[in-house]
């Protein structure tokens, strides 16, 4: 009876133990780095952002899409006496002639243009005292250059040499703007103070000065065929004015 009992004992203890080692071996042991449970329903903290990610609200600035008549386009819309203010009272004829290139060529600002103007008209001086052909050609209508070009010849042949140095351009005010059909003239009254002078062969000064400074009124009138793959503007008529 005693031998049965231990038996029994024996196979029941090896089972016991056969089957804690299968379980370790199954679900392992902790080790002491384990993760807690995580709640599927507990509030979750944002990760850290890196320095070159945007936050939520620069995201969705990125997505913005800016719609016609949007805030960033009022200055657009505006009408076009408080657009042009600056350039000619409202209702001008000038703001209508604005308003009809505008029509034809939307890309078109008036204060942009009389700021290539005021270079076109320094650049076309001082070429022309320097007798500069190739530079004057690509900015004058070919009537303006053919007159360029012959006081340039004439001076040559007396052999004088001219220069010409800007002080300042104090004023360049559009008076007219006329547009028909596809052609556009804007006519600008420019007032300089410029050093002007003329040398002979000899370099004797025969007309202006090389140290006065001469107030300069210039009436300039630039055309352009609107529409036309060439974006420059040319001199079409030059007048002193008093």
């Amino acid at each position: 009876m005693q031998n049965s009992f231990d038996m029994t004992t024996l196979v029941f203890l090896a089972l016991a133990v056969f089957v804690a080692w299968k379980l370790r071996s199954v679900l392992g042991q902790k080790t002491g780095s384990e993760q807690p449970p995580t709640d599927p329903f507990s509030r979750r903290e944002a990760p850290p952002q890196r320095q070159d990610q945007g936050g939520p609200a620069e995201a969705k600035r990125d997505n913005v899409i800016r719609l016609p008549g949007a805030a960033n386009d009022s200055a657009a819309s505006a009408p076009a006496a408080d657009r042009w203010s600056d350039i000619a009272p409202p209702d001008s004829p000038i703001i209508a002639g604005i308003e009809g290139i505008i029509k034809q060529e939307p890309g078109f600002d008036p204060r942009g243009f009389l700021g290539g103007a005021k270079s076109a008209y320094e650049t076309i001086v001082t070429a022309f005292a320097r007798g500069d052909r190739k530079m004057l050609k690509g900015l004058l209508a070919k009537e303006v250059y053919d007159g360029f070009e012959q006081a340039i010849g004439d001076r040559e042949k007396r052999g004088e040499k001219a220069e010409s140095n800007f002080v300042s351009i104090d004023k360049a005010e559009i008076t007219a703007v006329d547009v028909k059909g596809k052609t556009a003239q804007v006519t600008i009254a420019f007032v300089s103070q410029l050093i002007s002078v003329t040398r002979d062969a000899q370099g004797t000064v025969v007309d202006g000065s090389a140290e006065a400074v001469s107030t300069v009124n210039d009436i300039w009138t630039f055309s352009r065929q609107l529409g036309s793959r060439d974006p420059n503007w040319l001199l079409v008529a030059t007048e002193s004015a008093a």
